[in-house]
C-alpha cells in the first residue's frame, strides 16, 4: 500500500519512514508522487493544519495521504511559537536564528519558567479527501539555556524532554523515536492501519 506523506520537510519524511518502517506501507514524498503544488497551512490549530494538508494532498494525488502538523509550545511565551513554529522569526530564517530569537524572547519575558512541549497531530485522508483518522502526540520537557547537539532537526537542540538531562539534539535517535511527539502520534496511526486496513 502506498501512502503520500504530505510534507516537503526532509527531516519529517525520514523520521516518519523510520517510525513506520515495519507497518507494511510505502511512504512517498510529494515529489515522488508527482505533486508540485503545496497546501496552505491556514488553520488555527495543529489539527486543522494536519487535516488541510492530508485532505489537499490526497485529492491532488488521488491516493491515501498522511500529514502531520507539529510545533513547539513554550509556556513563558504563552504557547508560542505553536502553529507558527516553522515560520517563527520569518519563514526564510534557519532554525539557528529561530532558536536564538526564541531564547531571547524567553529571557525578555521575565518568566522563570522553561517548561515547553512538542505537539504533533497526524491526519490520514482517503483519496477523496475525507479524513479517516487523527492522532495527537505530546512530548513535555523544558527549554535549554543554549542550543546543544547536532542531532534531529528544527528546535531539537534546545528541547530537553522530561526525564532526560540532554537535548534531543544530543540524545540518540532511538530516544526521540521512543518519547517524541511525532512517534507517539505515529504509533497510534500504525495501530489504526493494522486494525482497520489490515496491513
Amino acid at each position: 500500500m502506498d501512502i503520500l506523506v504530505a510534507t516537503r520537510n526532509t527531516g519529517k519524511l525520514i523520521e516518519l519512514r523510520e517510525l513506520l518502517g515495519d507497518s507494511g506501507v510505502r511512504l512517498l514524498s510529494p515529489d515522488e508522487a508527482g505533486i508540485t503544488d503545496d497546501v496552505d497551512e491556514t488553520g488555527a490549530t495543529f489539527e486543522e493544519n494536519a487535516r488541510l494538508k492530508a485532505s489537499g494532498y490526497a485529492r491532488a494525488a488521488g491516493m491515501y495521504a498522511v500529514a502531520d502538523d507539529s510545533g513547539l509550545e513554550v509556556d513563558a511565551l504563552n504557547g508560542a511559537p505553536g502553529v507558527f513554529s516553522a515560520r517563527y522569526a520569518g519563514a526564510e530564517t534557519g532554525f539557528r536564528q529561530k532558536m536564538e530569537t526564541l531564547l531571547a524572547e524567553i529571557k525578555s519575558s521575565g518568566s522563570a519558567s522553561r517548561s515547553a512541549r512538542f505537539v504533533c497531530v497526524m491526519a490520514f485522508s482517503g483519496p477523496d479527501g475525507n479524513i479517516a483518522f487523527t492522532a495527537e502526540g505530546i512530548c513535555s520537557g523544558s527549554i535549554a539555556e543554549r542550543p546543544a547537539g547536532t542531532g534531529g532537526f528544527g528546535y531539537d537542540p534546545i528541547f530537553v524532554p522530561d526525564g532526560y538531562d540532554r537535548t534531543f539534539g544530543e540524545l540518540p535517535p532511538d530516544v526521540k523515536n521512543e518519547v517524541g511527539h511525532r512517534s507517539k502520534a505515529a504509533r497510534a496511526f500504525v495501530r489504526y492501519l493494522r486494525d482497520f486496513i489490515g496491513v
